[in-house]
Order: structure tokens, then C-alpha cells, then sequence
């Protein structure tokens, strides 16, 4: 978040002070210039920060955590335990904070601005959360940049070295990454909390005491804005990660391309991992995206004094709104995730429909939907189709050797007409797959028949999304 430039502590800060004498103690007389008195001069201002933060801040916020919450459940589910969802459930934790803290710092303090309400939480609630709140935001935000960059990195591993990846992306490796990111971002923001503090004031217009920011002997100090709050939060913040970032996704865009000019070609875990990388490709973008606006006001107010208000404003707005649509990306991109989706929140559907891939009516790709719903609860009336290489069978011209499929239909017919499916573990050639198949009901003498289809066709797995 642009918060070094539209930070609380230089917006909300108090740095001139007048004492009067309050009961039997002095006390400072509180700004009114910085505290909801507007003499109409800046009403537009007023009036886009009020629609920025007051707003659609607050309601991307609400949805956003609402999104992140049920992306943290649906990608703890056991089906969903890989080293990529567990970096994408840290980088959900992370949002979701960072937007609690957008919402307190600067959602929640611009409505007593434009309105008047919330008079409590402008002037004896917020001054006393920010030094400790701040921090955490920037925390917060540190450790989603780098978790998105360490996405990116499993991905790239994941799609330009296979083999290796298959060692070093590891779930116990996929929490050492997030331990030691969190690690850094305490490490690299724990001077913030020493940058800001509260002190009593008496309003003149309220003609009571309430609290008002000031700027620590440290946040005034030249040579740690220069260093610091400018320079080492454009480089660590801003260079790095994006520089990595567009490098190692020039690359799975390119492995993605040219993959798909020869996608007939590829196997079926080949293909999740390009579909998994073309979802975080997504998500990458739209981070560059939304970050990128906070950079450009950075550097515009850092290096050449030139502090641009609706700049400002938007680039938090765009920060907010980068935290709270990861969830909105799986949903479109993530076949797996959407099914789960459904199937834990709308288990009959929207108004009849059901997603893609489901096996219901309504959906396509039944045969991808019965393989999750075997997976998830373990109905055995679900149905796989199976992969059989033919690599070891002297029955096979080497010319003609080919993927096969082979579905076996098991159905156990009950005198009473009720169905029940069992299922088969059948191993042949180099490759061997666990199937279940559905039985129709026969009225006729239990009977158990198999069917075989030799046919060619691919192995139905199950994505990582």
C-alpha cells in the first residue's frame, strides 16, 4: 500500500502544538485544520476521498475479506493440501489483515470527515490504534508482496523444470518460505512502530479532551526519511519484486505458449500445471496492475516533491481492491476450486445451475466431477476413466502403441432394484489407476458383469485449482 506517501502519520499527524491549561494540568490545543473542519474550499477533495475510502474501499473491503475466508477454507480442505495452496492460504491471511487495516487507517477516519458520524472512533479511537496498526499494515503488505513472488517461483520451477520441481517444491519447503517471509517483513518494518504516538489535546470546539498523532524524534529525523521511508522501501518494496516478478513471468508466458500450440500432446498433469500457471499469471498481472499506481506516487512524492492527492487515494483504493480479488481469480480460472466452492456453499446449485465439471444436470464434464466428488466424500457411485499404457504388450505394434482408456462398469443387481457400486483397483501395462463406476439396478439374479472399453482417450486428473 502507498501508505509512505498517504501514510496516517503524515495525513493525521500533529506537529505544531499550543498549550492551554485544562483543569489543573496543561495540555495541547488540538489542530482543527486536520480534524473534519472544512471551510468548503477543498469540498471536491473531500468528495473523492469520501467515494474512494468511504465507499468502495469499504465495500471491496467487506467482500474482499469475506473472499479470503472462504478461499482459506476451501484450499485447506485435504484434497487441497499441495505447496501452492498452502502459499496461496498465507497470501489470503495476509490480505485479509491488509485490508482490516486499509479499513481502520483510512475507510472508517473519512466518513467523520465528510459526514460527521463516527465521532468517537475519529478522535479517541483511531489516534490511539495507528502507531500499532500502521505497522502491521506494512507488515502485512510486505508479506504479500514477497508471497506473491514465492507463487511465482514455484511456478516457474514448476513449468520450466518439472523434474526439479517435483524436489523442491515441497509443502514442508512451502512453510519455511512463508515462516522466514514473515520473518523479513517484521524484521524489515519494526521501526515503524516507533515512528508515531498519541497525546491528549483539548479540542476548543468540543471543548473536550481527545487524542491527536504525533511524530516520534525518529520520524523527523532526515537521514532516516531519505534512507529509509524513500530510498530502501522503493528498492525492497517496489525494484525487486517487480523486476523479478516480470522476468519470471515472461517466462511461463512463454513455456504457456508454446504449450499450447501442442497441447494434444502433453499429459494430463502437464496440462495442470499450465492451467494452474495461466490462473497466477492472472494474479500476477493484476497485482503489477494495481500496485503499479502506488509506485508512480511514490516516487513522484519522494523524489521530486510533487505530493498528487487523487493519486494517492486511487493507488490505495487499487491496493485494497488487489487484496480482495485473488478469490474472484480462482473462481473463474480454478476448475477445482470452483467445484469445491459449490459443493460447500450452494450444494444445489444456483437456481438449478451447477458449474462445469460437477456431473450434474446443468454442468458439462461429468466425468471431471465424479472424480472429485470421489475424492472429497468417498461415493463409491462415482465413475473414473482410466489410463492403461500398453508399453509392456507384445500384442501391440511399436507403430501403433497408444494411450488407452479402459472403463470397467461393475453392477451388483439386487433382487429388490437397489443399486450398489463397488470399486476396482486394476494395474496394467506401466500405468495403474483406481476406478469406480456406477451400477444400474436389474430385477434379474445377482450377477456381477464387467465390461471393458478399449478405447483411446485420456487419463481424467484432477487439478491443483
Amino acid at each position: 500500500m502507498n501508505k509512505s506517501s498517504d501514510s496516517p502519520l503524515d495525513r493525521y499527524i500533529t506537529k505544531n502544538w499550543t498549550m492551554v491549561i485544562v483543569g489543573n494540568r496543561n495540555v495541547n490545543i488540538c489542530e482543527t485544520d486536520n480534524v473534519g473542519n472544512n471551510d468548503g474550499s477543498n469540498d471536491y477533495n473531500l468528495l473523492f476521498e469520501f467515494i474512494a475510502y468511504g465507499l468502495v474501499l469499504n465495500v471491496v473491503g467487506v467482500f474482499g475479506i469475506l473472499g479470503n475466508i472462504i478461499t482459506m477454507i476451501i484450499l485447506s480442505r485435504p484434497q487441497m493440501k499441495t505447496s501452492i495452496n498452502y502459499l496461496l492460504i498465507g497470501l489470503a491471511r495476509c490480505d485479509t489483515v491488509l485490508i482490516f487495516t486499509s479499513i481502520m487507517l483510512f475507510g472508517l477516519p473519512v466518513i467523520y470527515k465528510a459526514t460527521n458520524q463516527l465521532f468517537v472512533y475519529y478522535y479517541k479511537v483511531h489516534p490511539l490504534i495507528t502507531p500499532v496498526v500502521f505497522p502491521i499494515a506494512m507488515i502485512s503488505q510486505t508479506v504479500s508482496v514477497y508471497l506473491t513472488l514465492t507463487v511465482t517461483l514455484e511456478r516457474f520451477q514448476a513449468v520450466c523444470y518439472p523434474l526439479q520441481a517435483r524436489s523442491l517444491c515441497t509443502y514442508g519447503r512451502a512453510r519455511a518460505c512463508v515462516g522466514l517471509i514473515i520473518l523479513f517483513s517484521v524484521l524489515y518494518n519494526i521501526t515503524r512502530f516507533m515512528e508515531a504516538e498519541y497525546h491528549e489535546c483539548f479540542h476548543p470546539n468540543y471543548t473536550q479532551i481527545l487524542y491527536q498523532l504525533h511524530p516520534t524524534p525518529l520520524r523527523d529525523n532526515e537521514t532516516y526519511i531519505s534512507i529509509y521511508i524513500n530510498w530502501m522501501y522503493l528498492v525492497v518494496m517496489y525494484i525487486i519484486p517487480f523486476s523479478l516478478l516480470v522476468v519470471l513471468n515472461a517466462a511461463i508466458y512463454n513455456q504457456v505458449r508454446l504449450a499450447n500450440r501442442e497441447r494434444q500432446r502433453l499429459s494430463q498433469l502437464r496440462k495442470k500445471e499450465i492451467g494452474l500457471a495461466t490462473m497466477l499469471l492472472c494474479v500476477v498481472v493484476v497485482f503489477l496492475f494495481c500496485n503499479f499506481w502506488a509506485l508512480v506516487a511514490n516516487v513522484t512524492e519522494s523524489f521530486y516533491g510533487k505530493r498528487i492527492e487523487w493519486l494517492i487515494q486511487f493507488s490505495n483504493l487499487l491496493v485494497t481492491i488487489n487484496s480482495s480479488i485473488n478469490f474472484v481469480i480462482y473462481v473463474i480460472f480454478g476448475e477445482k476450486f470452483k467445484r469445491l466452492f459449490f459443493k460447500l456453499f450452494f450444494p444445489q446449485g444456483v437456481c438449478g445451475w451447477h458449474p462445469a465439471g460437477d456431473g450434474r444436470r446443468g454442468g458439462t464434464g461429468g466425468h471431471a466431477g465424479a472424480a472429485d466428488e470421489s475424492e472429497a466424500t468417498g461415493n463409491g457411485a462415482a465413475m473414473l476413466d482410466c489410463q492403461n499404457w500398453s508399453g509392456r504388450s507384445n500384442r501391440v505394434s511399436r507403430r501403433t502403441q497408444h494411450q488407452h482408456q479402459h472403463q470397467y462398469s461393475v453392477n451388483d443387481h439386487r433382487g429388490t432394484g437397489n443399486t450398489a457400486s463397488s470399486a476396482l483397483s486394476l494395474y496394467g501395462g506401466e500405468g495403474g489407476a483406481a476406478c469406480v463406476s456406477n451400477g444400474n439396478s436389474d430385477s434379474g439374479p445377482s450377477r456381477t458383469g464387467i465390461r471393458r472399453d478399449y478405447s483411446i482417450g485420456t487419463t481424467v486428473e484432477e487439478s491443483q485449482m
